[in-house]
């Protein structure tokens, strides 16, 4: 597996610059601007040797999800490598790298917002969160505030991985933009794949208790009802977020119901414990999950994760192409222990989308570039999006995916170094991933 990697990595220049040689970042009505990829030459670029450009990510890094705020920040630092690679941003006083700034919000929405007012202080002007949905809400709240007293020290949100949809949606913000989809979009790929598969009759939704996991549940309550109304639900339960040891007790509630499914947005710690919970048990029951193919899931599972655990993302490894191949061989060989191998592409995208912006509008300005960033186009060669303006919700393509072991068709990668990885069974171009939205923007 090393030669490969070895081999992989080094034609990962050519794979990209034959790839990706055409892509761009733009918005529309404006001007194109040249997209480098993320594994090509920066030697021309040079260095940027302006002031920096703080971007802070307020994440729980210590606490239950210690291991996926750890996981946001390797991908976080990825990207701003390789911006900082290709010369940085490039405004009119020279070329300014990107710095990451990492706040510990132990999981709290209070510590968060404590963060948020140390990040002001500091005059950073652009925040990333997104393991909460509950704590992005209080974050844009405060945001809203802070840059409605202070205008000279405005801040930017940017959301990875918040998939509560009333962020886009009844509590839009102009100074707020996910980069990932939200649940709806979301629970609406898994749907499409649970609507042929005509052997699931009943369906357990277990679900974390708070904001996002009552979404899932509400969700896919009403998705099932408009695409498979035959499908019973013979079990809708929450449990506490980050504070359950043993999921065995719940594992029996489902067997004892039987369920043919069971539809979770659980994540993190709450999402490997379930499913090992379910290994242990032997539980045949398929999981349709938001994050399976996530964060020690798939090795938790192992042989019994085959065929049974689904899974939703906006690209996994295994989507296949040479600019696909070379920017996964990019990310391992920057990251190459095993467990750190979880590359979630939105998140490097959201940095290179930003720093697109910046040099759209000029300016690293939180409200010229949030301007800049309404409407705008990347494509990496790989994976085209745009940022909808109405909303400011991301519009990209959406892959579902099964677990199998690696080698068998489809799965040429596999997660976290488990010998295990995932074959793509729907592919939804970004058009096709698309929901109205009820935001009614309110603009500075």
């Amino acid at each position: 597996m090393m030669a490969m990697w070895q081999r992989t990595v080094a034609l990962a220049l050519t794979a990209i610059s034959m790839a990706m040689s055409a892509s761009v970042v733009q918005a529309a009505g404006a001007a194109a601007v040249a997209a480098t990829g993320a594994a090509a030459n920066p030697a021309s670029a040079g260095r940027p040797t302006g002031t920096p450009i703080r971007l802070a990510l307020i994440e729980g890094m210590s606490g239950p999800f210690a291991n996926a705020g750890a996981a946001v920040e390797r991908n976080l630092r990825f990207g701003v490598e390789q911006v900082n690679a290709h010369g940085g941003v490039k405004l009119a006083d020279g070329a300014h790298p990107f710095e990451l700034v990492v706040l510990d919000s132990k999981g709290s929405t209070e510590e968060a917002l404590t963060q948020l007012r140390a990040a002001a202080d500091r005059h950073i002007g652009y925040i990333m969160q997104g393991n909460s949905s509950a704590v992005a809400a209080a974050l844009i709240g405060a945001i809203d505030k802070q840059n409605s007293r202070e205008p000279g020290n405005r801040e930017l949100f940017l959301n990875y991985s918040a998939d509560d949809p009333a962020l886009t949606n009844a509590n839009c913000s102009f100074w707020h933009f996910r980069f990932d989809a939200h649940a709806g979009m979301r629970m609406a790929a898994l749907a499409d794949v649970i609507q042929r598969d005509r052997a699931v009759k009943k369906v357990y939704l277990l679900n974390q208790d708070y904001s996002f996991g009552h979404d899932v549940s509400s969700l896919a309550r009403s998705t099932l009802a408009a695409k498979r109304p035959d499908i019973a639900v013979v079990g809708d339960e929450f449990h506490p977020i980050g504070r359950v040891k043993d999921f065995a007790p719940y594992i029996a509630k489902i067997r004892a119901s039987g369920a043919d499914a069971v539809i979770t947005g659980n994540w993190g710690n709450d999402l490997t414990l379930l499913v090992k919970a379910a290994r242990e048990q032997g539980l045949d029951t398929k999981f349709y999950t938001f994050y399976g193919n996530s964060l020690g899931a798939p090795a938790a599972l192992g042989d019994a994760g085959v065929g049974h655990v689904i899974a939703v993302a906006e690209w996994h490894p295994n989507v296949g192409g040479a600019a696909s191949d070379a920017w996964y061989a990019a990310f391992r060989a920057r990251f190459p222990a095993a467990q750190d191998d979880y590359p979630v592409l939105r998140m490097p995208l959201m940095i290179e989308t930003l720093a697109a912006a910046m040099n759209r509008a000029g300016s690293a300005d939180p409200t010229a570039v949030a301007k800049a960033l309404e409407g705008i186009r990347f494509d990496n060669g790989f994976h085209a999006s745009w940022m909808r303006a109405d909303d400011h919700q991301l519009i990209q393509p959406l892959y579902v995916m099964e677990m199998d072991k690696v080698g068998t068709p489809g799965v040429h990668f596999d997660n976290e170094g488990s010998g295990y990885g995932f074959r793509t069974v729907l592919a939804l171009p970004a058009e096709r991933t698309v929901l109205p939205t009820v935001c009614q923007m309110r603009r500075p």
